[in-house]
């Protein structure tokens, strides 16, 4: 059997150090591996991209665009994890469970990027109710979204696990104060709607793994107005998809009835619940934001593109 030759680019991040991980058992990739000097020497990152079949960008934005450019042998194709090229024409946006045209544009497609850990709950949760016709695409839309430190890269790990740290760590921290976060664009491009939502994520104390949630009034939909009937709208929208999961218990399985953002960490699958009432309800998408939030969203795309089983590798 061919071996498919796989280069990450930025291998030593937190999103390439869990690709390589979730490689660990398969017999179908062959990993080109950089020389841990040259990790940022444009001649063998050039070499090597162009090497390969299918080259991971596990960079910062412009590193990003930069390894793009070095690509000279048509057959190379790009799953990028980086902000870079996520609104980008000619790139497909890595999220297969939005539509069979999705699904299709990964599949066929040589440049892939792959979503952003807090905007994979907000398109997760927002992406159908546009898609179905139940919200209209100039609803002021609002989300919050809690996450663990990891997110915040090498960085912001050190920071939260180093001794003498700022007692301020000890509580959660709302962050990106100024309605700038980088995933606000892909946010609103993706969906569809007419307005960049409010957005306030929240990092805590704790690893990995998060919740996003999205408040509505119902007097704004056009249909499934109660808690009930838009839970079985979703659960119709993924119709047989192994990523997502729909929660039809009415929360009931949860701990203390609460959502907690670590309850999936190291799972690569998201669920969505619907809570409220009538008059006001709120959808939260729950994962890991390591897991479908990154490298395991950017697994299931090489895995789409080989024609090989979506949850090869994955834990689900």
């Amino acid at each position: 059997m061919k071996k498919t030759k796989i280069f990450i680019d930025g291998s030593e991040g937190t999103t390439g150090l869990r690709i390589y991980e979730r490689f660990e058992g398969r017999d179908d990739v062959e990993l080109l591996r950089i020389d841990s000097g040259l990790r940022k020497d444009p001649a063998e990152r050039k070499r090597l991209i162009n090497a390969s079949d299918i080259t991971f960008l596990c960079l910062p934005d412009a590193p990003a665009r930069e390894s793009v450019s070095l690509v000279e042998n048509e057959h190379v194709r790009i799953i990028d994890t980086s902000t870079a090229h996520r609104t980008e024409p000619g790139w497909a946006y890595g999220f297969p469970e939005l539509s069979p045209a999705h699904r299709e544009a990964i599949w066929k497609g040589r440049r892939v990027a792959v979503p952003g850990c807090h905007a994979s709950g907000f398109i997760g949760a927002v992406y159908p109710l546009i898609a179905g016709g139940i919200l209209p695409k100039d609803y002021p839309l609002a989300a919050f979204s809690l996450t663990g430190y990891s997110g915040g890269g090498k960085k912001m790990i050190a920071e939260y696990e180093s001794e003498g740290r700022h007692s301020d760590i000890d509580a959660p921290r709302e962050y990106a104060l100024t309605q700038q976060h980088k995933h606000l664009k892909e946010m609103k491009a993706i969906t569809g709607i007419e307005k960049l939502p409010l957005f306030s994520p929240i990092v805590a104390d704790y690893y990995s793994g998060m919740v996003v949630s999205v408040p509505l009034y119902t007097e704004y939909f056009a249909k499934c107005k109660n808690p009930r009937e838009l839970t079985e709208f979703y659960a119709e929208y993924y119709k047989g998809e192994k990523f997502i999961q729909v929660d039809e218990n009415s929360c009931s399985e949860l701990y203390g009835g609460m959502l907690a953002g670590n309850s999936l960490s190291g799972w690569d699958g998201m669920k969505i619940y619907v809570t409220g009432n009538e008059e006001r309800i709120v959808v939260s998408a729950q994962f890991d934001n390591l897991g479908k939030g990154a490298s395991g969203a950017a697994i299931q795309c090489l895995n789409i593109m080989l024609g090989c089983d979506e949850a090869k590798g994955l834990h689900i």
